[in-house]
């Protein structure tokens, strides 16, 4: 039976509905009926093709929430069960990092919307180990987002041994940096919220940030050298990151987890002495984004958000471009 979608038929086309017919449900797969998808910046890099990895008619989404509505024959995912599915659909199963439960490390993963179809569409098929279970006290319209924004600052907040003690700096405040004040705030750090001016900081503070510091005002990096034990960039601006390195404590990490253009030069020596580290963090695994749903839920993180009817998509996509959307735009699909 087709799928309704709606798709850029060629490299940044305006989207339009869309019909196709799915693969055949595999033994391990699930089908998903999709109630809610979220906009991702790499929503729009994909559309455009900005990274060359985008094929045509591309169905964009990888914010996915539904419930599952069909399971191959060996799936363990009940019908009826309520999931989320995030930027990876796939993979290997059979190397080091799938085996050890670092899945979204594996080098021969499946992206959700690079090798198949996304969730802007009343229904996605994918293994079901990518398919997580949603907390009951989690709404799916919040949930969406957290699928791949909030994963994506929660791993490094995790994975990099941030603990309640932790002076946890977040630079730019936008739909992941929104996400990584809140998480960091539940966790129990002192969290300071990082902008280029005033403008957002009764916002920062109202999501849990402890301090704010306005970047481009004089003096005001150079004020926080050696305070903090990690900050995450979310930015996409190519700044000056040794500014940033100066600011970390020793053994401290800065940890991009926005894709920045250009390069980030940091001279060896402003690292070695304080054992300083630069590092990137992309998604998570499954494991972790059970976890992540589930202190989400449990802690009252969610997404600021915008919400639209499937048919608003274009509209949205606009509003994303000229930096409009406050945070994450989510979009209703129809039934």
């Amino acid at each position: 039976m087709p799928v309704k979608a709606y798709a850029a038929l060629e490299q940044g086309a305006p989207l339009e509905p869309f019909e196709y017919e799915p693969e055949p449900l595999g033994p391990n797969d699930v089908e998903i009926a999709v109630t809610h998808c979220g906009l991702c910046h790499s929503d729009y890099s994909m559309v455009h093709n900005e990274w060359g990895i985008s094929r045509y008619p591309l169905v964009p989404g990888h914010e996915a929430v539904g419930e599952v509505v069909a399971a191959g024959a060996a799936a363990t995912l009940k019908v009826g069960t309520r999931v989320g599915v995030g930027w990876q659909s796939g993979s290997c199963g059979a190397c080091e990092w799938c085996r050890t439960g670092e899945e979204q490390l594996c080098l021969s993963q499946k992206g959700t919307i690079v090798h198949g179809h996304g969730g802007w569409a009343e229904a996605l098929r994918v293994h079901e180990r990518f398919a997580v279970p949603i907390p009951d006290g989690l709404a799916s319209e919040d949930a969406g987002p957290l699928m791949c924004g909030g994963i994506t600052v929660f791993s490094p907040l995790t994975d990099f041994n941030v603990r309640p003690t932790s002076h946890v700096a977040v630079l730019g405040i936008g739909g992941l940096g929104h996400l990584a004040i809140q998480f960091a705030s539940a966790m129990g750090c002192e969290v300071t919220a990082l902008s280029s001016t005033s403008e957002k900081e009764a916002e920062a503070r109202s999501l849990g940030a402890h301090h704010f510091v306005a970047t481009k005002e004089e003096g005001a990096l150079k004020a926080c050298r050696g305070r903090f034990d990690m900050v995450i960039s979310t930015v996409s601006a190519n700044l000056n990151w040794r500014h940033y390195a100066a600011t970390l404590r020793p053994k401290g990490n800065l940890c991009f987890v926005g894709q920045t253009g250009g390069n980030a030069e940091i001279a060896p020596a402003a690292l070695i002495a304080g054992r300083k580290s630069v590092s990137g963090s992309p998604i998570g695994s499954p494991i972790a984004l059970r976890r992540m749903l589930e202190f989400a839920a449990r802690n009252g993180v969610k997404p600021m958000r915008e919400d639209y009817a499937m048919s608003e998509v274009n509209a949205a996509l606009a509003r994303m471009h000229e930096n409009k959307v406050r945070y994450r735009a989510v979009f209703e699909i129809a039934k």
